[in-house]
């Protein structure tokens, strides 16, 4: 192999040197236990110091923030949703249903008993000999 060859032989075709984008930094990820740790750590120092931890860690305030506003979304995920505004006004449509069925019932039921009085004072009209009135 000569000097001016720099592919590495356990890995066909991939160049170990740098290209455009080798000397950007890459995006740092963080564990669920670091960001846990230093949450709590950051909430227990005092107000001077919080800054301290940033620095050594080299991190931002926005990092905890969005860090913060993302446990919150696990711990909401977990917990009981908000009800939809829609099973409020489906629940508010089935209780009127509800009660227009019943007056329809109750309605029926009086037309009923209008319809046998009725009925009942036709047959005791024609058995006293009263003549009918006549019908509209």
């Amino acid at each position: 192999m000569d000097s001016t060859d720099r592919t590495d032989p356990t890995e066909p075709g991939e160049s170990t040197e740098p290209g455009p984008r080798a000397e950007r930094p890459r995006r740092r990820s963080f564990t669920a236990e670091y960001k846990a740790r230093i949450l709590a750590e950051y909430d227990a120092a005092p107000r001077g110091q919080r800054g301290a931890i940033l620095r050594r860690e080299g991190l931002y305030d926005t990092h905890l923030i969005h860090w913060r506003k993302a446990a919150a979304g696990a711990t909401n995920a977990l917990s009981p949703r908000r009800a939809d505004p829609r099973d409020k006004e489906i629940a508010e449509l089935r209780a009127r249903a509800e009660r227009a069925e019943a007056d329809l019932d109750r309605t029926r039921t009086a037309l009923e008993i209008v319809g046998k009085a009725h009925e009942l004072l036709e047959k005791l009209s024609e058995s006293t000999g009263t003549p009918k009135p006549p019908r509209r």
